[in-house]
């Protein structure tokens, strides 16, 4: 029998092969039971991707046929070889992506329309992008390697299952008494006076990589536990105590390393990607600055929001003092149990707005099917304010929090901020924009991008507010703290990536700078760093609509195309970077060679 992967001998085959009688033991089906197929792991990752050539339809706009086949080719590896970042799961996808960006390379691309050029720029980048976050990932788990040696075993285990690899359950067990012993000899020479203690950040990650170890080995350990009674004598034991030791070191590594007490929220600490992090993931975007230009503009843009803020003070009578408007504005709140109905009427204000002025196509059926739900207390840590799509996610005090936590939400979720976003998340904002992806264009949903999906819906913020949407000063305010903060994103993510700002003093400058109450500010920046978000993009948001705006200049002012085509073809042409919806747009014919030069950004006065 072949071993499961080229570069290394697994655990399990390295005891087969010392092991004979097992094997005899354990029934072992004959080794040619694959009929001639090898391991999965061995198999060479060309034989994954096809004949581009078959897929591609003569004359067609787009490469919607070889988009689709590489999403669910690459999706079906990814079910297979489920260990999240085991050693073997990043291999075999940066051979498959590899190997199909090798494949595309060879497509005649002189021979495309512009669409499907479009469409070729779009899944090189896609899959460069992907082999570069592989290898991030593959960093990552090395950091980990020190604190979790028994990480490759466990993913192995499943690994082999996968294979069809028969389990010899004395073997197994010897592999989970290992995991005992590795843990406790870990703790062990952690406690040892003296020792130094693991950085918090590298603790959290390694505690939460145990907990996908555990749900591994779980599964593992179920499949067979059924049905093997082998299988159960040799493994019940030896499983529950690997788990118990598991789960105790996890909590040593979260209370001693990271100093988390049971019941406490985590500590924020995210982790910085660097300069060169950064450049990998801009140039995906195709966003052609250098962070510290892009800390510029947002330094440029905050300084447009202050004087704002100053003058819609003086239009409430309280002269330059902005922090004592935003302060009014956050008592101005609904009564318990008003919050849904104050966000449906906001919804459909800001649906009249848009479509009586002929801004853009609002289809009726994007009207009527959009919900609403409310965020549990526990999502309000994280997200204090709501979420938006077709599902508008609300946030407002339930009666199962403290009084503190109860008027922190009314504040944070008053009639302005609310009026000031309510149109982000739905229409024409998120929602309007996932209605246009599941209908136009499909496959490009692939290549969504923070820059496409935040910058349309804060674009909308900036054209609404040149519209006049904000009535009163009071709605000007609301729309300005919004517009702060999307300021105040590319600032502190930067920073912190760059290494140069702590979570705390992110968390202070949202305070100190944008106004918000210091519960609020955690809970924006938990979410921001806590890994479920690209490093990018928070920044993306105002960079994002900072590009729309200035294609807005190029196209709709200068009276190259009326706006309303404009809004309708890049929702229809689907999420891309934006330099290149400015492509599409322009009907521009990209060379094979395109690289990013867009400067999208007003020069520095």
């Amino acid at each position: 029998m072949l071993p499961a992967s080229p570069a290394r001998l697994r655990p399990s085959f390295v005891v087969l092969a010392l092991l004979p009688s097992l094997l005899e033991a354990a029934s072992t089906p004959a080794a040619d039971f694959r009929a001639g197929q090898p391991v999965p792991a061995a198999r060479a990752a060309e034989a994954y991707v096809p004949d581009l050539s078959t897929l591609l339809v003569p004359g067609a706009g787009d490469l919607r046929l070889v988009v689709e086949r590489y999403v669910a080719d690459r999706d079906a590896l990814r079910r297979y070889h489920a260990g999240a970042d085991s050693p073997l799961q990043l291999a075999r996808l940066r051979a498959f992506h590899g190997a199909w960006l090798t494949r595309l390379e060879a497509v005649a691309f002189d021979a495309l329309a512009a669409g499907a050029r479009l469409d070729w720029l779009l899944l090189r980048n896609h899959l460069r992008h992907e082999l570069a976050l592989l290898e991030r990932s593959d960093a990552r788990q090395r950091e980990l390697l020190p604190l979790l040696p028994f990480a490759e075993k466990i993913a192995a285990l499943q690994e082999d299952r996968r294979a069809f690899v028969p389990v010899v359950p004395p073997v197994a067990a010897g592999i989970l008494a290992d995991v005992v012993r590795d843990t406790k000899r870990l703790r062990a020479a952690a406690e040892t006076p003296g020792a130094q203690l693991p950085p918090p950040g590298l603790a959290l990650r390694a505690a939460h990589r145990i907990g996908e170890l555990l749900a591994s080995l779980k599964n593992w350990f179920e499949y067979y536990d059924a049905y093997d009674p082998q299988f159960a004598w040799w493994m019940r034991e030896p499983y529950r105590a690997a788990s118990r030791a598991l789960t105790d070191y996890a909590r040593f590594l979260r209370e001693k390393a990271a100093g988390v007490k049971d019941g406490d929220d985590e500590p924020i600490v995210g982790e910085p990607i660097g300069v060169a992090g950064l450049r990998v993931d801009l140039e995906r975007e195709m966003v052609p600055y250098s962070p510290e230009e892009l800390i510029a503009a947002g330094e440029r843009e905050l300084a447009w929001c202050e004087a704002e803020w100053k003058r819609a003070a003086r239009d409430l009578g309280l002269g330059d003092d902005w922090r004592a408007a935003l302060e009014r504005i956050k008592q101005d709140h609904v009564a318990p149990g008003e919050q849904p109905a104050l966000i449906a009427q906001l919804a459909y204000e800001a649906i009249d707005f848009v479509t009586s002025r002929d801004l853009l196509t609002v289809p009726p059926h994007a009207i009527d099917t959009f919900r609403m739900s409310m965020l549990s207390p526990e999502r309000q840590k994280v997200a204090p304010f709501f979420l938006g799509g077709e599902n508008i996610q609300v946030a407002f005090p339930t009666d199962t929090m403290e009084h503190a936590a109860k008027l922190d939400s009314l504040r944070a979720n008053n009639r302005h901020f609310c009026r000031a976003t309510v149109h982000h998340e739905l229409i024409p904002g998120h929602h309007l924009q996932q209605w246009y992806e599941a209908r136009h264009h499909p496959h490009r949903q692939l290549f969504t991008t923070p820059f496409w999906i935040e910058g349309w819906a804060l674009w909308w913020e900036f054209r609404l507010w040149d519209l006049g949407f904000a009535q009163s000063p009071e709605n000007r305010a609301g729309m300005l703290f919004w517009r702060t903060h999307r300021c105040a994103r590319i600032l502190f993510s930067l920073n912190f990536h760059l290494g140069r700002w702590t979570p705390q003093q992110c968390i202070d400058f949202l305070v100190e700078r944008v106004g918000h109450d210091r519960h609020t500010a955690t809970g924006e920046v938990r979410r921001s760093l806590n890994g479920s978000y690209s490093p990018l993009y928070q920044a993306a948001y105002m960079l994002g609509a900072i590009q729309l705006r200035a294609l807005y200049t190029e196209l709709v002012t200068s009276g190259r195309m009326p706006e309303k085509v404009f809004h309708d073809r890049i929702l229809m042409g689907g999420p891309m970077p934006i330099e290149l919806v400015r492509a599409n747009l322009t009907g521009t014919l990209l060379p094979r060679d395109f690289r990013s030069t867009w400067k999208f950004l007003a020069p520095a006065q």
